[in-house]
C-alpha cells in the first residue's frame, strides 16, 4: 500500500525535525519546507495527501498560502491543517473560514497531531468515495446555481467567491431543500465527527455564506434558521419560517 505523502511548511528547524521523525515513524512519507515559495515549487511537481501549514513564515504567512491553495483548481481540495502558536479564537475561526480542515496550536502533543492527521485523511478519503459516483452536473434553485464538478456557485449568473467550507454548507443545504440540518449534523458532514470545536463554528460560516448570497435579513430568502435546531434551504419564496 502506498504511504501517504505529508508536506510540512514550518520555518523552525527543530519543529520540522520533530514532525518529520514522528510522522515517518507512523508510516507517512514527509517533505519539509521553510518557505511558501519552496512549497509551491514542490506542488507543481507532486500534490501531497495533506499539508501541515504554519502561519508565521519568513516570506509570507500561512493564511496567504492557504488562500492561494484554495483558489488553484489543481489542489484546491488538498487537506490542510493549520499549525501555529496563535491561540486566539478569531485566528482559529479565520483559518477555518478560509478553508483549513483543522487547527493545531503550539505547543502540541505529537500523538494528538498524528491522530488529527489520520482523521482528516480518513475524512477526505470518505468524502471522495462518497462524492465521486453521484456528482450531479448542477444544482439550481431560486436563482442560485451550484456546479459541483468545478466547485463554482453562481447567483443570477454571477460567480460567488465562496470559501471551501461555505461551498460545502451550501451544497448540503441545497441538495435537500426544505430539510432541516442540525448544527451537529453539519459539523459531522463537513468538519467530521473527530472535530474538536463548538457548533458556533457552523453559525459563523452560515453568517458569511448569507452575506455572499445577499441574504442578510431580517427576512431570509435562502437559508432559514430553525431556532434551537439548525438551518434549512428555503425551497420556495413562501417557505420561510421567520
Amino acid at each position: 500500500m502506498n504511504k501517504k505523502l505529508i508536506y510540512v511548511l514550518e520555518d523552525e528547524e527543530n519543529i520540522r525535525h520533530l514532525i518529520r521523525y514522528n510522522l515517518e515513524s507512523s508510516g507517512f512519507r514527509v517533505r519539509c519546507f521553510e518557505t511558501g515559495s519552496s512549497l509551491f515549487s514542490a506542488l507543481e511537481d507532486a500534490v501531497c495527501d495533506l499539508l501541515l501549514l504554519d502561519i508565521m513564515l519568513p516570506d509570507t504567512d500561512g493564511y496567504e498560502v492557504l488562500a492561494k491553495i484554495r483558489l488553484d483548481k489543481r489542489f484546491c481540495n488538498m487537506p490542510v491543517i493549520m499549525l501555529t502558536a496563535k491561540k486566539e479564537e478569531l485566528d482559529k475561526i479565520l483559518g477555518l473560514e478560509m478553508g483549513s480542515d483543522d487547527y493545531i496550536t503550539k505547543p502540541f502533543s505529537v500523538r494528538e497531531m498524528t491522530s488529527r492527521i489520520k482523521a482528516v485523511l480518513r475524512r477526505a478519503s470518505n468524502n471522495k468515495v462518497a462524492a465521486d459516483p453521484v456528482l450531479p452536473e448542477r444544482i439550481e434553485l431560486m436563482g442560485i446555481e451550484i456546479l459541483p464538478v468545478s466547485h463554482q456557485v453562481r447567483k443570477d449568473g454571477k460567480r460567488l467567491p465562496l470559501s471551501l467550507k461555505e461551498y460545502q454548507l451550501l451544497e448540503i443545504l441545497m441538495s435537500a431543500p426544505g430539510k432541516v440540518f442540525t448544527r451537529d449534523m453539519l459539523l459531522d458532514k463537513i468538519w467530521g465527527y473527530e472535530y474538536i470545536g463548538e457548533t458556533r463554528t457552523v453559525d459563523v460560516h452560515i453568517r458569511y455564506l448569507r452575506r455572499h448570497l445577499g441574504d442578510n435579513g431580517p427576512d431570509f430568502k435562502y437559508i432559514d434558521t430553525i431556532r434551537g435546531l439548525g438551518y434549512k434551504f428555503i425551497d420556495s419564496p413562501e417557505a420561510s419560517d421567520v
